[in-house]
């Protein structure tokens, strides 16, 4: 196995920018998880790892090793599609064995490799059908096994389960879970499911406009979100994001949110002063934005979602600004259309930079 390593690299298609600038280093046997939305340039990375677009600035290490220019087939790693792309004239021994075959793999030592990769997916009575007398949940497996049963230095995945439905999604991603930790090997994952992203990833690196936003470890990334894109990308539903004036009294720093004034705490409030800025956003994720008495926000209730073991409250505040917030079932159901007054503690509070949207964080 092997690390992956992007030093610099830019991507152009004509004027279209699709990836800028990205440094980005993917550790031997890492399960690294590219996400971000249609296209921002996560798919586009991927090829270039595998060869099949090249840099057009900057270097991408495969080991110890540059790849730039050097043939798809001879970097040694394994790519599986959305599509699977299995061919649909062949049984699937054919298809799982065909990259060993065009390797003049020998025989005996064929047959072996298949079996392990078969083994490990759960295909052995599967061997003589052809792609089209599968399940889609069945065809994603033998797209996977003819990958593995290469032995590459790395795994390139882009978007695999996204032709499956919701409940074989989660079986399959438990499934290549723990696959790439029996396998011990180097897997970057693009997806645009951030449900996915989170509980398959060791750490997520998250793209919006061909640009790395944030990479880290998947709770990382959600309690400290780097800007209000991440902010409000990761998250379902996402962080609540409320623009705010900063407001200087004896007391130290507050912001002024519709309807109401609230002050920071101290550190928090000691960062926001030293960036000299009036306006600021505020943010709050679902589950720490609560329904109480004598909260200091009120907002009106719009819509109630029960999802059998919570409820999803959206509320308008007084400028207009939806905000959503999480509730247990045996609590009181607000109604549509009653004002409440909604609360947070003050270590929930994260503060962006109105001007760029990065994160303000205390000394």
């Amino acid at each position: 196995m092997a690390s992956v390593r992007f030093d610099g690299v830019t991507k152009r298609f004509g004027d279209v920018v699709a990836v800028r600038d990205l440094t980005l280093e993917v550790a031997d046997r890492e399960f690294l998880v590219l996400l971000g939305p249609s296209g921002c340039g996560k798919s586009t990375a991927l090829r270039m790892i595998a060869g099949l677009d090249e840099p057009t600035e900057g270097t991408i290490m495969i080991g110890d090793e540059v790849v730039n220019g050097i043939e798809p087939r001879d970097r040694d790693v394994a790519m599986v599609f959305q599509t699977y792309a299995l061919y649909p004239h062949m049984t699937v021994r054919r298809n799982i064995e065909f990259p060993l075959k065009s390797r003049k793999v020998p025989h005996d030592e064929r047959q072996q490799l298949v079996k392990d990769a078969t083994d490990a997916l759960g295909l052995a009575d599967l061997l003589d059908r052809k792609p089209a007398q599968l399940s889609g949940g069945q065809r994603q497996r033998v797209a996977l096994a003819r990958a593995i049963v290469r032995r590459p230095q790395a795994f390139l995945m882009d978007e695999p389960l996204s032709n499956l439905d919701a409940k074989l999604r989660v079986q399959t991603r438990a499934d290549l879970i723990e696959l790439q930790a029996r396998l011990q090997t180097t897997v970057v994952y693009v997806t645009h499911d951030q449900v996915e992203a989170m509980t398959m990833g060791n750490r997520i690196a998250i793209i919006a406009n061909g640009a790395l936003q944030q990479v880290g470890p998947p709770q990382s990334v959600y309690e400290r979100p780097a800007n209000l894109f991440v902010a409000g990308f990761i998250g379902t539903p996402p962080m609540n994001t409320i623009a705010a004036r900063v407001a200087k009294t004896g007391e130290g720093i507050s912001v002024s949110l519709p309807g109401a004034v609230v002050p920071l705490p101290a550190p928090l409030a000691q960062a926001v002063a030293s960036r000299d800025l009036d306006e600021v956003v505020v943010g709050v994720r679902p589950e720490h934005l609560l329904l109480a008495g004598d909260g200091f926000v009120p907002a009106t209730v719009t819509v109630v979602e029960s999802l059998g073991y919570e409820r999803n409250i959206a509320c308008r505040l007084d400028d207009g600004t939806l905000v959503i917030t999480r509730q247990d079932m045996d609590a009181p159901r607000p109604a549509v259309g009653e004002v409440v007054r909604l609360t947070t503690e003050p270590e929930y509070l994260h503060v962006f930079d109105a001007r760029g949207g990065d994160r303000i964080d205390a000394p």
